[in-house]
């Protein structure tokens, strides 16, 4: 069998604090998908080839392809990856992390605009870049910590190349799933959300708990922002399946010989 080419993608992690502790945005898929139906995942998606035009990289804030690349690893094409995850934080969560002229967070004070944009994205006849001149915006691509890379396994046919980014919440504007996609959206606490994937009330994939028993370590968001920022060179991160179901990962032993489906 021939390993299907894995698609890059991005995957933002928005959190926030609360009194009990940090609390990041989970979104559930809907049940009528085929990939990954009603799993409970962070916002994000495949890398789209507009998100690597100049007219976007040219609207990214303290960032450029060259450090985004180096941050990633690869030659060239890495602030991409930067776009998609602030693009589909706007399309799945409805959260928009852009700088307005005033150098602000932009705050939706004229919801139903924004909604139009977002409706247009997802229909396909909107244009993330066009939305962003219009409203004259600057994306937030400084905003986001990079921290996580996760490649679906040489077994599974729909393959995905995955980098994972940290964002705080902005405090003017209210997460909602888009009711196409995703079907619900929760804030949770990682310890929560691990608890109720282990009696079996939601669904979690791998990189998913991984990185929730990651941030069920920090006690406020600021520490956990610090903790991911001093954090050394992000691994690339291949899990694989025993025949008997458990998930390997590299290190682990019996990881050379796993095989199986994926995660």
């Amino acid at each position: 069998m021939i390993a299907a080419i894995p698609q890059p993608a991005s995957t933002v992690t928005l959190v926030r604090d609360s009194p009990a502790g940090p609390e990041v945005l989970m979104l559930q898929r809907s049940h009528a998908l085929s990939f990954m139906p009603g799993a409970h995942v962070f916002p994000g998606g495949a890398v789209d080839p507009a998100d690597a035009s100049a007219e976007l990289q040219a609207l990214c804030a303290g960032l450029d392809d060259e450090s985004a690349s180096r941050a990633l690893g690869i030659g060239r094409g890495g602030l991409a990856y930067w776009i998609a995850a602030l693009r589909e934080a706007f399309e799945e969560a409805g959260i928009l992390l852009a700088y307005d002229a005033t150098g602000d967070i932009v705050s939706f004070e004229d919801a139903e605009r924004f909604l139009a944009h977002r409706r247009a994205l997802h229909g396909r006849h909107g244009d993330f870049g066009a939305i962003l001149r219009d409203e004259g915006l600057r994306l937030a691509t400084d905003r986001l910590i990079y921290f996580g890379h996760w490649i679906t396994p040489v077994t599974v046919p729909r393959r995905y190349d995955t980098r994972f980014f940290l964002a705080v919440a902005p405090e003017r504007q209210e997460a909602m799933h888009d009711e196409h996609e995703t079907i619900a959206h929760a804030w949770v606490r990682p310890r929560e959300a691990l608890d109720l994937c282990a009696r079996e009330l939601i669904n979690l994939r791998t990189p998913t708990m991984k990185t929730l028993e990651r941030f069920a370590a920090s006690a406020s968001v600021a520490e956990l922002v610090e903790v991911l920022s001093c954090a050394a060179a992000v691994p690339s991160l291949l899990p694989r399946v025993t025949r008997d179901g458990r998930t390997l990962l590299p290190g682990d032993p019996g990881y050379d010989d796993a095989g199986g489906v994926g995660v």
